[in-house]
């Protein structure tokens, strides 16, 4: 793994994000959060793209796809399409397995992902 990973975080969650900004943070990662499907990113290029399906309103499958698309434009200048990992509750299974239909390359349970994040983080990063 590279030494500073560039995370882009979807969620308008404030528990979700600023726990998952210091697990980042405690491995020399950078987050960048999306509140809203209606904000664009500043920075980037991004590594990873985690968003929160229990969180984020609408359809997962439409919000897999709008997130594909913001990240899409920006990465082609640098020729690589980081992975897009779905989470969510572990009750709200269906909303994982629709985006996992709609393209999202993973997903797993908020509880998963805070519990295990630099292990997943690495995996999904592994170049």
């Amino acid at each position: 793994m590279e030494s500073e990973l560039h995370i882009l975080l979807v969620s308008p969650d404030l528990l979700s994000t600023s726990r998952i900004a210091g697990l980042a943070k405690d491995m020399s990662a950078q987050v960048e959060t999306l509140r809203s499907l209606d904000d664009t990113p500043r920075g980037g290029p991004f590594d990873l793209v985690l968003i929160d399906t229990g969180s984020v309103l609408g359809d997962p499958a439409v919000s897999v796809a709008r997130v594909r698309a913001i990240v899409d434009g920006q990465q082609t200048q640098v020729g690589r399409v980081p992975k897009l990992i779905a989470f969510g509750p572990h009750v709200a299974k269906q909303r994982l397995d629709n985006a996992k239909a709609a393209g999202a390359d993973d997903t797993v349970s908020r509880g998963e992902l805070l519990g295990a994040f630099p292990a997943l983080v690495k995996r999904w990063c592994s170049r």
